[in-house]
């Protein structure tokens, strides 16, 4: 039951090609119609709050309505997706155009990987920003499959539904709050999402540190003092004390989740160029999805506190690059990165 939850969550979050599509979907309605630059933070955040905030609470409801009440089984959550999703492409199939791109430019995959490769070499901006994105999904992916074990790891009986629908509160309050941020000059994108990654770092630390059972304090006191709250080791019953702190704890993560995904997207239109911003992420993807799924096979084979403790030191990693990126923002490209793709693709004819 814990993995089938942190896989509906993984596929309920999972922005891999098909946001990006969407994603660049918007940009070239945005371009064929004529609208504002600036209505992209606008957009951006609207769809979290809506999407990944108020339906994905409406979701959990909704799931933990068929699993509980109606005692449908953990797969009943699955089956309504897919009636959903169908209902959602018959829209988009009526509806939506199809963005071919620029026909003049079609190439191969090859083609594709290796300009997307001259991009990241050419810009430390745009490598900076891949794997910021990367080390903060990869984070995110090992947690959506964690957060069932760590609140319950001695089988209590928790509310799985009505947890999740608190994460995808807490995550459309940050989407909100990203909403009100990006709408004003100061502070930038590049320095309150500083803020957000060591947030988000420290608030995975919690489950190492309600997992310790004594703290010995300074000679200065004679008895040890129990400073961390020590797990239950009752099987079964009601979530345990120490579970009620993640779950503050797990709050401020998604609340930093929320903020993150309109501010990410904000920072891709403005860093990475529009005809090879897919190529370009799902090239950042590929070791970002291996990694996912080593920790998806092997999410037994280590303690969760090592699991929580790495994700947490890769969101600090995070906070340091992001950091960097801040620094260099406003400095110009040494060379586009187009012409040096067109010297690496084309042949000098006067070298033979």
């Amino acid at each position: 039951m814990a993995r089938l939850d942190g896989v509906q969550r993984a596929i309920a979050n999972n922005p891999s090609p098909p946001l990006i599509h969407l994603e660049n979907q918007l940009f070239k309605e945005l371009d064929m119609r004529g609208f504002e630059q600036q209505w992209l933070s606008i957009t951006f955040s609207k769809a979290i709050f809506f999407g990944n905030g108020l339906v994905a609470i409406i979701s959990g409801l909704f799931g933990n309505l068929l699993v509980d009440t109606f005692a449908l089984g953990p797969v009943a959550p699955f089956d309504a997706a897919s009636c959903f999703l169908a209902i959602g492409m018959a829209i988009i199939l009526s509806s939506w155009t199809e963005n071919y791109g620029d026909p003049s430019e079609s190439k191969n995959l090859l083609t594709q990987f290796r300009g997307a490769a001259v991009a990241i070499a050419s810009d430390e901006k745009i490598a900076l920003l891949g794997a910021i994105q990367s080390l903060f999904e990869g984070s995110m992916y090992t947690f959506v499959f964690l957060w069932t074990p760590a609140l319950s790891p001695n089988d209590e009986d928790i509310p799985h539904g009505f947890i999740f629908a608190t994460f995808m509160l807490a995550s459309m309050m940050g989407s909100s709050l990203a909403s009100r941020l990006m709408a004003r000059s100061s502070p930038r994108v590049e320095c309150y999402m500083q803020i957000v990654f060591a947030v988000s770092s420290v608030s995975l630390l919690l489950p190492i540190l309600t997992s310790s059972y004594t703290l010995l304090v300074s000679s200065n006191f004679s008895n040890s003092k129990q400073l961390m709250v020590a797990p239950s080791k009752v099987k079964g019953g009601s979530i345990s004390f120490a579970g009620c702190i993640q779950v503050v704890g797990f709050c401020a993560f998604e609340a930093c989740v929320g903020i993150f995904w309109p501010s990410i997207m904000k920072m891709r239109s403005q860093y990475i160029p529009e005809e090879a911003r897919s190529t370009i992420m799902n090239f950042f993807r590929i070791p970002l999805n291996i990694f996912v799924c080593i920790v998806l096979y092997n999410v037994n084979a280590f303690p969760i506190t090592v699991m929580f403790g790495m994700c947490s030191i890769f969101l600090f990693v995070a906070c340091l690059l992001q950091r960097r990126l801040m620094v260099i923002a406003d400095k110009p490209k040494t060379q586009d990165w187009t012409s040096l793709k067109e010297k690496d693709t084309e042949a000098d004819p006067l070298n033979i």
